[in-house]
């Protein structure tokens, strides 16, 4: 690699960038050539043999790489990028399915496998592959090794691969924003894109389920050590998968009436299916993991985390940050009208799951505002506002939508970032921070005619109408906004300050930390910069509190952050508990794990903790 990126760097007249495509290119034909001499069958003749060898000092030359190899090779540069695009806005924003297509040929030909294999073959198997590293995926997917797979067609064999270091590649390929597309190096390559890598991991997740490769796996032997996980989003659900998959016997607790945390309530139904989060939990149950809802511990009326302490070996808290940041000082800001995003989120999600079981059309339009929880927080008939942007922004969008907001508006501080990454403040192969347009933000394009957010705004007061007498100690109903546009510095800029209409502002601006009430019911320490979980990042203390036997992980320790981190932090804290077990010598012997692996269905079928 580097004596061809030499060579390639003395030819004159060739950008940097084209050096390094020929350089990759002549890498790649290399590799498939050198692949398809060792798997090739011998078919030389003695004649033919005589002369090769005496057109090349008696030794026999390596036969000449396949047209399919070749081909693949320059697959970068001959095969455009075609992504799988979403249905389209004017259909998707009538319902709550999947924003993605269900994969039928004849309306979405790019779902097709033919298609995602051809896409997959323009991976480049790069000598050192970013897209797999912290920077692109930090559970470190074997992304060019799936995707060789998948352009050969071979997708059980992808399917093993991906599994290999990814639980739940069908939450992942659904909801992560992919860093690794935008480390990918086929990126750095002028009028090149990214390989589609989140595309090819859905279509084999996918087809992995639809063929029936998914299936219960319990482990064959139980150590009979238990361990408590408290919390059931991806970071809590990893841990409990792997905990269970080394033997140890698992119990997961989740305040919420269903299990899934921020999958279940904070991401709404049409980036995630919530039948796919139950299919997924059903293979955990069937594996032998046990889930108690409803279980808020430490709370009042709650499980008591010193009772749980002392029925478990270790404990793992992975409850998220859930502490949403505030606009507490803003002028008007109490009252009715003014609602957390992920507040709005979950009874929004709640509503929906109570209006299929009623049979009501619209996912909450309707329903007795009872079934919101308190204040109706139907968007229906509305003027929204959603103040921050993000994931959680886009939900909030695209959530008001399907319940008829009146008008939509999304307000930002940040500038409007730049359509192409600034290569000095922002240098690959780290996150492009570019302007991009979600699907919230092109279905309120069709709706309203027009993109929602307005950058460089900050809000000044919630204005409410006169007297009150209502709800929020007496404020009256919320009525508008009054907002300044703000330059870099976020300083307001003079003149700028008008009233939008507001009867629904939702508060999207990112979350601070855990709650108080678990981490003292543990008497955990949290660091003094962040208040998060104090547990170390790495040694041999990684993912350990100050309480012996209780850990932490996922965004509770380290600040909010994507599915895929939270995935990271649950498997790598199960291996941090399980080597705290062999530490202390805790691990039974081979003899007594084969003995207790002939109790595994009495186990599996009943609770295996003490009351």
């Amino acid at each position: 690699m580097l004596q061809t990126m030499s060579c390639a760097a003395r030819a004159p007249g060739r950008s940097a960038a084209g050096r390094l495509a020929s350089a990759i290119v002549q890498r790649t034909q290399r590799r498939h050539a050198a692949s398809s001499a060792l798997s090739a069958p011998s078919t030389s003749s003695s004649s033919s043999s005589s002369s090769s060898s005496s057109s090349n000092g008696g030794q026999s030359p390596p036969p000449p790489p396949p047209a399919a190899a070749s081909s693949r090779a320059r697959a970068f540069l001959e095969i455009e990028r075609k992504s799988t695009a979403y249905r389209p806005a004017s259909d998707r924003v009538q319902d709550w399915g999947e924003i993605f297509p269900a994969g039928d040929s004849t309306q979405q030909p790019e779902a097709t496998a033919a298609v995602r294999a051809e896409q997959a073959s323009r991976c480049m198997d790069c000598g050192t592959p970013f897209c797999q590293t912290h920077t692109g995926c930090p559970i470190h997917n074997l992304i060019p090794e799936f995707n060789s797979l998948a352009a050969d067609g071979e997708w059980k064999r992808a399917w093993e691969s991906l599994r290999s270091t990814n639980n739940f590649p069908e939450f992942t390929s659904r909801v992560c924003p992919a860093p690794c597309e935008g480390a990918c190096v086929a990126g750095l390559v002028p009028g090149d894109e990214p390989i589609t890598i989140k595309n090819t991991e859905q279509a084999i997740v996918d087809r992995a389920w639809e063929e029936g490769w998914v299936r219960a796996n319990p482990p064959k032997t139980r150590t009979g050590l238990r361990v408590v996980v408290i919390g059931s989003g991806p970071a809590g659900l990893a841990a409990a998968d792997e905990l269970n998959q080394m033997g140890h016997l698992v119990r997961v607790h989740e305040r919420e009436d269903t299990v899934g945390g921020l999958l279940q309530y904070g991401i709404p139904n049409m980036k995630l299916d919530k039948r796919r989060l139950a299919q997924r939990v059903s293979l955990l149950e069937q594996e032998g993991v046990e889930f108690h809802t409803n279980s808020a511990v430490g709370e009042p009326g709650g499980a008591d985390a010193h009772a749980l302490r002392a029925s478990a070996d270790a404990v793992v808290i992975a409850v998220g940050s859930t502490v949403p940041r505030d606009l507490e000082a803003t002028a008007g800001r109490e009252g009715p009208g003014v609602h957390f995003a992920m507040e709005y989120l979950t009874k929004s999600q709640k509503a929906l799951r109570q209006a299929s079981k009623e049979g009501v059309a619209r996912g909450g339009r309707g329903l007795a505002s009872s079934a919101w929880g308190g204040e109706d927080l139907d968007a229906g008939g509305k003027h929204v506002v959603v103040i921050g942007g993000g994931d959680t922004g886009t939900d909030c969008i695209g959530t008001s939508l399907r319940q008829d907001c009146k008008s939509m508006l999304n307000l930002e501080i940040v500038q409007r970032p730049p359509d192409e990454r600034d290569a000095a403040a922002n240098p690959w192969p780290a996150w492009p921070r570019i302007f991009r347009v979600d699907y919230g933000h092109a279905e309120a394009a069709h709706v309203f005619g027009a993109d929602p957010r307005e950058f460089g705004a900050s809000v000044l007061e919630f204005v409410r109408e006169e007297g009150g007498g209502g709800e929020g100690g007496g404020q009256g109903k919320l009525k508008a906004l009054k907002i300044v546009s703000v330059d870099e510095g976020f300083e307001p800029i003079e003149g700028t300050e008008r009233e939008v209409p507001c009867d629904l502002a939702l508060l999207a601006m990112g979350f601070v930390h855990p709650e108080r009430q678990l981490v003292d019911a543990f008497s955990l320490e949290t660091t003094r910069q962040t208040d998060n979980i104090d547990a170390p990042y790495d040694g041999a203390g990684a993912y350990k509190t100050n309480v012996d036997g209780v850990f932490a992980a996922g965004d509770c320790r380290r600040g909010q952050s994507l599915v895929v981190w939270a995935i990271n932090e649950g498997r790598n804290v199960a291996t941090a508990v399980h080597q705290s077990f062999k530490d202390r010598n805790m691990l039974r012997s081979k003899g007594d794990t084969q003995k207790m692996s002939s109790s595994l269905e009495t186990w599996m079928g009943g609770s295996f903790f003490s009351p």
